[in-house]
């Protein structure tokens, strides 16, 4: 019987889409193949510390603690970490200064969303203790990050985006008045107003007049240092999801259907609870000359940003058939109520089959790196 490979997933993290990734977490490993796969859990707190595997797998659900090993689940408490040294490829424990290896690993999974695990960050921390991981590589990670520089890029690749403006916070709290006139000279009313480095829709409002732009800046403003305002678009949100390396395919797309007004745009409540207000239909209703232009369009996005192993990609139809690329997330929401799974279920590949091809694209990107040189 094959060996299996210790795959250790790290999820939670420092940042405002710590809950998602405990819940994306949780799905992957309740979906992984554990006659191929051994699973190491770990976790990262909301204060940026790392839990070991014991105190990680008590922050999983019930379903998924029932699929690690059963030498995890007693709790030891132990500092632990992984370092940027190729000599320690596995998870260290740390105890009285001193440095033991206590968890080899084959494979890092890394479930982290928006700052400190999708931004580049955990993944130059990972290239330079050179595991293999699944996703993207610290390039496509921080400009799928970041709005601004990923709209920098889609431009680059001639992809059809909205109108935006951007600006530091240091900027709006110098001069706000600037600030707000110009938004309404390019934009007008309503737009939306977004932190540039976060994701789940977290800090991102929607702005009607002068009074409620301020109020959305200065909420943006709490989340990153740099804001964006984007025009408002009237259409149809449509996703795509990627799943590849230097040949990336494209699924069926899918499509959030708003059932109720009050549910005017897609916030971090409505795409994570089962409130009833929106659906994710997918294949999304589309004719077939525009899904096919969909797809194609999603995998030159991906392309623009150096995209590895998976991402999600949005945009709008609007009412004259237009399409418009809105943005590129290089680590989806892998929930039970996510699209990227949903979507890649409906083009026939289910979440543990999607896993292994994961698992296949992050040793085929690392093998690839491999052939690097580094010294002369």
């Amino acid at each position: 019987m094959a060996k299996k490979l210790r795959v250790g997933v790290i999820f939670g993290g420092r940042s405002g889409e710590h809950e998602v990734s405990l819940r994306s977490a949780g799905s992957v490993v309740q979906a992984i193949d554990t006659t191929r796969y051994e699973i190491i859990p770990i976790a990262i707190a909301k204060e940026g510390k790392w839990l070991s595997p014991p105190d990680a797998a008590v922050l999983l659900p019930a379903a998924a603690q029932a699929k690690l090993s059963n030498k995890i689940l007693p709790s030891t408490r132990r500092d632990v970490a992984i370092l940027g040294d190729p000599s320690h490829r596995g998870l260290i424990t740390l105890n009285n200064n001193s440095r033991e290896s206590s968890e080899p690993l084959d494979l890092i999974f890394p479930v982290l969303h928006g700052t400190y695990g999708e931004d580049g960050t955990i993944q130059g921390l990972l290239d330079m203790a050179n595991v293999p991981y699944v996703g993207c590589g610290v390039l496509a990670s921080a400009c799928g990050m970041d709005k601004v520089a990923m709209k920098s890029l889609f431009q680059n690749a001639e992809l059809p985006i909205c109108k935006y403006i951007w600006f530091l916070r240091s900027e709006w709290q110098k001069d706000p008045d600037s600030i707000l006139r110009r938004t309404k000279q390019k934009l007008g009313y309503p737009c939306f107003v977004k932190p540039a480095n976060l994701g789940s829709s977290v800090g991102v409002s929607k702005a009607i007049d002068k009074k409620s732009l301020a109020q959305a800046i200065n909420l943006a403003a709490r989340f990153d240092r740099k804001i964006i305002v984007e025009e408002n678009i009237n259409g149809r949100e449509i996703e795509c999801a990627i799943l590849g390396n230097d040949d990336p395919q494209a699924s069926l797309p899918g499509e959030y259907v708003i059932h109720e007004e009050s549910a005017r745009f897609l916030d971090y409540t409505e795409k994570y609870s089962s409130t009833g207000h929106v659906e994710f239909v997918v294949p999304a209703r589309l004719s077939k000359a525009m899904t096919d232009k969909l797809r194609k369009m999603a995998i030159r996005a991906f392309k623009s940003v150096d995209g590895a192993g998976l991402a999600r990609v949005d945009f709008f139809v609007t009412e004259n058939n237009e399409l418009i690329l809105n943005e590129l997330n290089t680590m989806p929401g892998l929930t039970d109520v996510s699209g990227y799974p949903k979507m890649w279920a409906a083009s026939g590949l289910n979440f543990s089959q999607l896993i292994n091809r994961l698992v296949e694209l992050a040793f085929e990107r690392h093998q690839d790196k491999m052939q690097n040189q580094t010294t002369l």
